[in-house]
């Protein structure tokens, strides 16, 4: 439920597409991703496509977050079976804390949807240095549905009972000095 008496509040999202083979001329879900975040009212902070390499991934999900202009960085591909999807191992190295429930949602989402062959992605969320990281699979319909089932609910300020926008500003809690 949105709450129309609070204000939107806008994040900075970069999104990052995890392919051997996609460019920008062909990468349909990360325009998917790019077309909601804008048509929400947040703010692109980065784009980018990356190949399939756990290290590659991995500092650059690292740099993003290091980065006081992104709050939230989304990936897509690389989730799933093959020797190849190492996106959530490469996410995994930079969490701080899971969102393990993030997964599980969005397996549920992904079951109205495809049925059990939703047993096979491996969709993750987590935190880092203040920021929160989501692991989407590689196909436009899969971003769609966790924008629109999930992201776009709890990236709002105005979602009630809770968001993780709300939560944000205390993420890096932890470091700050008392």
């Amino acid at each position: 439920m949105i709450d129309e008496s609070k204000p939107f509040i806008p994040v900075r999202i970069a999104i990052l597409t995890v392919s051997d083979t996609r460019g920008l001329a062909d990468d349909r879900s990360g325009d998917a991703l790019v077309q909601r975040v804008q048509d929400a009212g947040h703010v692109l902070a980065a784009r980018m496509i990356l190949p399939d390499e756990r290290a590659l991934i991995a500092d650059q999900l690292r740099a993003w977050c290091s980065d006081p202009a992104i709050d939230v960085v989304i990936s897509t591909g690389g989730t799933g079976l093959t020797g190849r999807d190492v996106t959530v191992e490469a996410h995994r190295d930079v969490y701080e804390k899971e969102i393990d429930a993030f997964g599980t949602v969005f397996t549920i989402v992904s079951m109205q949807k495809i049925g059990t062959s939703a047993v096979q992605s491996r969709a993750t969320g987590g935190v880092a240095n203040g920021t929160y990281l989501f692991a989407l699979p590689g196909s436009p319909g899969a971003c769609r549905d966790a924008w629109d089932e999930i992201l776009s609910k709890q990236l709002d300020f105005r979602h009630k009972p809770c968001n993780f926008v709300e939560i944000l500003p205390r993420l890096d809690e932890h470091q700050r000095r008392k």
